[in-house]
C-alpha cells in the first residue's frame, strides 16, 4: 500500500499515520483512524524481534480475518488531521514529525535493491540455462569416422566449411537437384594460424576433377560401412553421392592439399536466408546493375543491403558476374562472406541482444558440425578463437586450376600443377598470405650486417643466372618444384636439378664465386633469401660454371620467401574490405 497517497486521500497528514505504541514502545503505521494498529507494521526505523513464519508472538491473539491485536493493551492515539488554523488560534497548523534518520533510508533501499537483484540473478541464470540448452538442442551432428575431438590452442586447426544443395528446409524446393542427397556445392577450406593473427579461406571448385580416395562412414547402427574410391571424378560427389558423409569431402580435400582437416561446418540453403535475416542484412556491390531470371536476383549498380531469399540469390547466381562461370562464383561468394564475417564483428550485431540472439539461434539451426565441436561449449570455444583474427588478416582465395587438359572443350578444371602445390605448402607451413608477421632480421651484429653489404651491388638478368638445386630439405621433390618455379615463372632457363644434397641441411645455402655475384643477387631477388643465406667464395668460377644452391630444412615451398610471408597468390582479398563483383 502506499500510504502517503491514502492519507493524502483521507487529509490525514502523512506523517502522522506513524504512531507510538506504548505497549512495544515501537512506532507503528496505522492505516485505520479508529482502530489499533498491530505491531506488524511496525515503523522500518525501529529493529523488531524475527518470528517463525505462521507463529503467534506471545501476548498476541489472531483474530479470524488474520489480523493480530495486543491483549491489554494501552489504547494507541489517535490520527490527527491535517487542517487550516481557526481564528483565533495562534497554535498555526499541525506540526509535522522530523525526518527520519536518512541511515534508515538507506537500509530500506538496500533491502528492496538487495531482493531485487537476487531475484534478477536467480531468474537470469534460469534463463541463461534454458538458453543455453535450445541452442544446443539446435544443434545436428555427424560422427565421422577418424574425426577430431576438438582443437588445440597452441596449434593451427583447419575447419571445412561445406554448403550443400541438398533440397532442406521451407521454400527450397525449387533449388538445388530433386531427389538428390545433395552434394559439396560449395566449399572452403578455412585455415587458421598457430598464433590466430590471420587466417586463409581457400575456395575449392566443385568442377575440380579430381581422385576421390576410400572412405569409412558411421552408420547409425554404430558399424562403419567402407566406400570405395574413385578416380577423375568431380570434386562435388564426394559428399552425399554413394552414402558419403562429410567425412569424406574431408578426407578428399587432405587427399588434395595434404593438410589434416580437423572439422567440418555444413550449411544448407535456410542457412543464408536465416544468418543473413539475423543480421540486418548484409551489405554487397556490384559493378553494373543485375537482372538475372534464373536465380532471381534484381540489384542497381553500387551497394546494396540483402538478406533471406535475395541473399541466397546471390551467391548462387553465376550468370551475373565476369564469365558465368563457377570459379567466377566463387569470387562473388568470398565478397559475400567478407561481407557477412564484417557485420557479425560490428557493433550494430555485437551491441544489439536480438541481433545475437537471432543470429546464434539461426546459426544453430542451419548447422550441421561434426561431435568434435557438436555442443554450444565447443563451438563457443571456437568462436572465441575465430574472435582473436582481424578481418583485415582474413584471404580470401580460390585454389590455382587450369582447365582439364583432357576435355576438348574444357567444362571442368584440374589443380595447377605449379600454383597449387605452392599455396598447399605454404598453408601447411603456416605461413600468412596477409604478411601480419614480419620475420625478424639476422642484422643483429657485426657479422650480420656485413652479410647485408653482399646484397647490395648490381644485378644480372634472370636468363644470365645459372644455378645448379640440390634437396637438402627432407621434403620430397623439393628441388624439382624449385626448378619448375624458378623456369616457368621467372625464366632462369639455365637451372637444372641435381637431386638430393650430399647430406641435409638446416638452412638454404648459395655458394657462388666473386665473378657470380651479380647472379647470385638476383637470385636471392628472386627466392628471397636473406643475406645470411649467400656464401661467397674466394675464387672466381669459370665461363659456364653453375653456383650452387641447396634447400634446407627452412624452405617453406618454391616461391615462399625465407625472409618473410609468402606474397599472396593473384586474386586473394582480404575480409576487411569491400570489393564490387564485376
Amino acid at each position: 500500500m502506499d500510504a502517503h497517497s491514502r492519507g493524502r486521500a483521507d487529509e490525514i497528514d502523512p506523517a502522522d499515520q506513524w504512531v507510538l505504541n506504548p505497549q512495544t514502545g515501537h512506532y507503528e503505521l496505522r492505516l485505520d483512524r479508529s482502530a489499533g494498529q498491530s505491531p506488524q507494521a511496525a515503523a522500518p526505523s525501529q529493529p523488531r524481534p524475527r518470528t517463525t513464519r505462521g507463529a503467534t508472538p506471545p501476548g498476541q491473539r489472531t483474530h479470524e480475518r488474520g489480523e493480530r491485536t495486543t491483549e491489554s493493551a494501552p489504547p494507541v492515539p489517535g490520527q490527527r488531521r491535517r487542517r487550516a488554523p481557526e481564528p483565533g488560534d495562534q497554535r498555526g497548523p499541525a506540526g509535522r514529525r522530523k525526518r527520519r534518520p536518512e541511515k534508515s533510508r538507506k537500509k530500506k533501499v538496500l533491502m528492496w535493491t538487495g531482493g531485487t537483484m537476487a531475484f534478477v540473478v536467480v531468474a537470469g541464470a534460469a534463463g541463461a540455462y534454458a538458453l543455453y540448452n535450445h541452442f544446443d538442442n539446435n544443434i545436428n551432428t555427424i560422427e565421422v569416422a577418424g574425426g577430431s575431438e576438438g582443437f588445440k590452442k597452441d596449434e593451427a586447426f583447419n575447419v571445412l566449411l561445406i554448403g550443400t544443395d541438398k533440397r532442406t528446409g521451407e521454400g527450397n524446393a525449387g533449388y538445388g537437384d530433386k531427389n538428390s542427397p545433395g552434394h559439396a556445392d560449395t566449399t572452403i577450406l578455412f585455415h587458421v594460424s598457430k598464433d590466430r593473427t590471420n587466417a586463409t579461406a581457400m575456395s575449392i571448385p566443385r568442377d575440380l576433377v579430381i581422385d576421390i580416395p576410400e572412405c569409412e562412414t558411421k552408420q547409425p547402427d554404430g558399424s562403419v560401412k567402407k566406400i570405395p574410391g574413385q578416380t577423375d571424378e568431380r570434386f562435388n560427389i564426394s559428399l552425399g553421392q554413394s552414402d558419403r558423409d562429410p567425412g569424406c569431402t574431408m578426407r578428399t580435400v587432405k587427399e588434395i592439399t595434404g593438410l589434416t582437416v580437423d572439422h567440418f561446418m555444413m550449411a544448407d540453403f535456410n542457412a543464408v536466408k536465416e544468418m543473413t535475416t539475423a543480421v540486418g542484412g548484409v551489405k554487397v556491390c556490384v559493378a553494373k546493375p543485375v537482372n538475372d531470371p534464373k536465380s532471381h536476383l534484381k540489384l542497381p549498380a553500387g551497394e546494396s543491403t540483402i538478406q533471406g531469399e535475395q541473399a541466397l540469390a546471390f551467391v548462387r547466381t553465376r550468370h551475373s558476374f565476369g564469365n558465368e562461370s563457377d570459379l567466377d562464383r566463387m569470387k562473388v561468394q568470398q565478397q559475400f562472406l567478407s561481407s557477412m564475417i564484417r557485420q557479425m564483428k560490428s557493433d550494430d550485431t555485437l551491441t544489439s541482444p536480438t541481433k545475437l540472439y537471432g543470429l546464434a539461434d539461426a546459426a544453430t539451426k542451419a548447422l550441421t558440425v561434426d561431435t568434435g565441436i557438436g555442443s554450444i561449449s565447443k563451438l563457443k570455444s571456437l568462436a572465441l578463437e575465430l574472435a582473436k583474427i582481424d578481418t583485415k588478416n582474413i584471404t580470401f582465395l580460390t585454389m590455382p586450376v587450369i582447365d582439364n587438359p583432357s576435355e576438348p572443350k574444357p567444362v571442368t578444371v584440374v589443380p595447377d600443377p605449379v600454383e597449387a602445390p605452392r599455396l598447399f605448402e605454404m598453408m601447411q607451413s603456416d605461413t600468412s598470405l596477409t604478411e601480419v608477421k614480419k620475420k625478424e632480421t639476422d642484422a643483429k651484429n657485426a657479422q650480420a650486417a656485413a652479410q647485408a653489404k653482399l646484397l647490395q651491388g648490381a644485378r644480372s638478368t634472370a636468363h644470365e643466372v645459372r644455378v645448379d638445386v640440390y634437396n637438402g630439405s627432407g621434403k620430397t621433390g623439393a628441388a624439382q618444384k624449385t626448378l619448375e618455379w624458378l623456369q616457368n615463372e621467372h625464366g632462369v632457363t639455365r637451372s637444372s636439378n641435381k637431386s638430393n644434397a650430399p647430406e641435409p641441411a638446416a638452412k638454404t645455402t648459395l655458394t657462388y664465386a666473386p665473378n657470380q655475384a651479380d647472379q647470385a643477387r638476383k637470385l636471392a631477388d628472386l627466392m628471397g633469401l636473406p643475406a645470411t643465406a649467400l656464401k661467397p667464395g674466394t675464387q672466381d668460377a669459370g665461363e659456364r660454371e653453375p653456383m650452387t644452391l641447396v634447400l634446407g630444412a627452412d624452405y617453406k615451398g618454391a616461391g615462399v620467401p625465407l625472409t618473410g610471408p609468402a606474397k599472396a597468390p593473384e586474386g586473394a582479398q582480404t575480409a576487411d574490405k569491400q570489393v564490387c563483383a564485376k
